[in-house]
Parts: C-alpha cells; sequence; structure tokens
C-alpha cells in the first residue's frame, strides 16, 4: 500500500509541477466528464483558466461538485499523486477574472509590465474549493 502525503506535501507537490492537471465534471446525463487544464493554487483553492460557455463551465454551474486529479511518475517507487475532491464556481465578473488572469501569467513567467490590464471579453475561471484529499506516494510504501 503507498503511503499518504501530509496537506504540505500535497501543497508543495501541487506547486511544483506546474502544467496540465485533470478536472472530472459531472455532465447533464451524470457521467464524468474530464478534461486535461492548466492549473494553479491560491491558499487551499485550485484554479484554471478557460472560456466561458464550455461544456465544463455548463457542468459547473449545473452541478458544482468536481474532482481534480494529479500523478507524477514511471516506477512503482516514484509514483505520487493526489485527487481533491471540491466544490466548484465558474467565475466570469471581470473584477475577479483579471487578478486570476495576471496571477496566473505572472507565475508563466510574464513580466509584470507585460500583464493584461483587462480580464478579456471571453475569459472565466474555475475555482475548486477542496473538500476531500486522496493522496498515494508509493515511495512512503
Amino acid at each position: 500500500m503507498p503511503g499518504k502525503m501530509s496537506l504540505d506535501e500535497i501543497h508543495a507537490f501541487l506547486d511544483s509541477r506546474p502544467g496540465w492537471i485533470a478536472l472530472s465534471t459531472i455532465s447533464r446525463s451524470g457521467h464524468p466528464h474530464t478534461v486535461p487544464i492548466g492549473y494553479f493554487r491560491l491558499g487551499e483553492k485550485i484554479y484554471m483558466g478557460c472560456r466561458k460557455g464550455t461544456q465544463k463551465t455548463k457542468n459547473i454551474e449545473r452541478n458544482p461538485n468536481v474532482s481534480v486529479m494529479l500523478e507524477s511518475g514511471s516506477t512503482m517507487q516514484d509514483i505520487k499523486g493526489v485527487c481533491i475532491q471540491g466544490t466548484g464556481r465558474v467565475i466570469t465578473d471581470p473584477a475577479e477574472v483579471l487578478p486570476l488572469r495576471r496571477e496566473a501569467m505572472r507565475r508563466r513567467g510574464v513580466p509584470e509590465d507585460q500583464l493584461p490590464t483587462e480580464a478579456g471579453p471571453e475569459t472565466a475561471y474555475i475555482e475548486v474549493t477542496p473538500v476531500k484529499y486522496i493522496s498515494w506516494d508509493y515511495s512512503k510504501a
């Protein structure tokens, strides 16, 4: 059995793996809808930028139960990951979108003087508030 990560280890793992995370939402038919999406963490919450009106945003507006999953490793000894079950919220208000967009770009290395000054007309963010953490770390087995 793999070991579990502490909350601090989970946060460090999320922060060390910039790029893509798997987001699962629930479709109208009740089936999981899973997509890869860019993310970053602020405090306990996970944020993902996307376009307004996508299937994932429609699913969250209908049913806010979501999960995100991130895993790394290629051998049994170094596989680790986390699944976060939580509540999703679609953010479209420009006053909330702009600071998130600026933070996402800052984390990708965009210089301060080149950060956007507007939210963007089609930009939305998905905010995931964790309810439960499930983690695995085979190096702790």
